[in-house]
């Protein structure tokens, strides 16, 4: 037996520290509010009131994910103001594949050690994100838990719940052969593949601080192109989906190009892509070169920048590519639909 009581900071969990990371990010939060939510931080649920005005005959969608080992970077350069971003981009952007608007996000934290200028800097991404994508950041957890984690390690994950109209779903059964493939620009890796990249980066003696290309006095480094923020494509999606010409989306996250696009096809169906009709950013030819990584490799591992793809109409295209560069978004017509080829579903040319 102990000689004196054991407290729950003895074990490591110290329940004031949580209290005040609840209070610093509570502005961050209020900055997402949507007029649906009910209630503010500190209950055991939220409730949020879908609008039955805006929506008629709604499908609730929802996507969870998490950053993956992209968090083993962020924590090496001391730089966790983004890394939120990252994992709101990932749940929201698999939802509105269906067509969703997303609704309100949910995040888990869990550390080792709750520091809490490194919690308040993630979970205010976090909320940053959540601006991005137009949802509610409505509740989470944070969990302290010694022995789990060593200290300064931490792990996220998260979840989003969207809407959308029963008859506005997309579901794939408009896409035919022929539709065009267009390509949305990505802001980097985004988050996946990071396995891969830090083992480039152990093999090749690479440093985070290394200059990858040269732009002026202001050079990108290793470091910078890598913890580079997965894009939102949220808003500008939304938008482009009112003119009725967006038949399947496909958000290009782990599998690449190569996996994710035949996702959204029917059945019998396949696809060709050019890969010569997008410039790849530096950094995937940063990696393919310091890794030896073969091509087939790249495509089915990375997004190689392209992050969304929209499937359309070939006379639609031009609108489409108009109206995304209006919201700063590139895109190129990168491939189109087939008739499918056995188990070979994707034709690169």
């Amino acid at each position: 037996m102990p000689k004196n009581s054991l407290s729950y900071r003895d074990a490591g969990v110290d329940i004031d520290a949580g209290n005040e990371l609840v209070e610093r990010i509570k502005p961050a939060v209020k900055n997402t509010m949507r007029p649906e939510v009910l209630t503010g931080l500190g209950g055991f649920g939220a409730l949020f009131e879908l609008d039955l005005n805006k929506w008629r005959n709604p499908l609730l969608v929802s996507g969870t994910d998490g950053v993956g080992t992209k968090l083993m970077l962020a924590r090496q350069l001391g730089r966790h103001d983004t890394i939120g971003i990252d994992l709101v981009a990932m749940c929201v952007n698999d939802i509105l594949t269906s067509g969703a608007e997303p609704l309100f996000f949910l995040d888990y934290f869990a550390t080792g050690k709750l520091q809490l200028d490194e919690a308040e800097s993630v979970i205010t991404g976090i909320a940053e994100g959540c601006r991005q994508a137009g949802c509610a950041l409505i509740g989470g957890e944070t969990a302290e838990m010694p022995g789990m984690y060593r200290d300064g390690d931490y792990d996220l994950a998260g979840f989003a719940v969207g809407a959308v109209e029963r008859s506005q779903v997309l579901d794939g059964k408009r896409i035919e052969t022929g539709h065009q493939l267009i390509g949305m620009a990505s802001s980097g890796p985004h988050s996946n593949g990071y396995s891969l990249i830090r083992k480039v980066i152990e093999v090749s003696g690479a440093e985070l601080d290394d200059r990858l290309s040269a732009d002026g006095d202001n050079p990108t480094r290793l470091g910078d192109a890598l913890l580079a923020p997965t894009r939102i494509y949220v808003k500008p999606i939304l938008e482009l989906l009112k003119s009725g010409h967006i038949d399947g989306l496909a958000h290009i996250t782990g599998g690449g190009l190569t996996e994710n696009i035949v996702r959204v096809l029917p059945g019998n169906l396949g696809l060709t892509i050019d890969t010569r009709s997008w410039r790849r950013p530096a950094i995937f030819n940063w990696l393919q070169h310091n890794g030896s990584i073969g091509e087939q490799d790249m495509l089915r591992t990375f997004n190689c920048g392209i992050g969304m793809v929209m499937l359309a109409r070939k006379e639609t295209v031009e609108g489409l590519i108009s109206a995304a560069a209006s919201h700063d978004i590139d895109c190129h017509v990168i491939g189109e639909v087939t008739h499918g080829n056995g188990s070979q579903q994707v034709q690169y040319l």
